[in-house]
């Protein structure tokens, strides 16, 4: 796999644009767009811990704002000061599993550069699904 350096740029600043006064843990994600648009996310954390964004949830939740969906989404990279490449927490797979197609590419990656890469469906096996909503009503 070749590292993409310009998906690295962005999500590199989306990093930098992270607030996080409390933890100190800045994360930030970048989506690749199939028409060769990024949109970025940042973790913005409050006082109330409970109504803290992750990076990840910024960036889709940004997308779909701007009117993408799914279909639109190739990739998203996440970024974080860890020793290995970092790892979405569940709240961030869950909604990946609903927002992005299951075979987008998932890049997880730090400040070294260290990448690992995965597909969506292998994030989060047997994910919680929409369909179970509906009651037949």
């Amino acid at each position: 796999m070749k590292f993409d350096e310009a998906m690295y740029k962005e999500v590199l600043q989306a990093y930098n644009n992270a607030y996080a006064p409390y933890s100190k843990f800045h994360v930030g994600a970048v989506i690749l767009l199939k028409n060769g648009k990024y949109i970025t996310g940042s973790n913005v954390e409050n006082a109330s811990y409970g109504l803290s964004n992750c990076a990840e949830r910024s960036a889709l939740f940004n997308a779909y704002s701007q009117g993408y969906r799914k279909a639109d989404i190739e990739k998203i990279m996440v970024i974080g000061n860890t020793d290995t490449p970092i790892s979405p927490c569940g709240a961030c797979r869950q909604v990946m599993s609903e927002l992005m197609d299951k075979d987008a590419t998932v890049i997880l990656t730090n400040l070294n550069k260290d990448i690992k890469e995965y597909k969506v469906k292998d994030l989060l096996p047997y994910s919680f699904e929409g369909e179970v909503l509906d009651n037949g009503n």
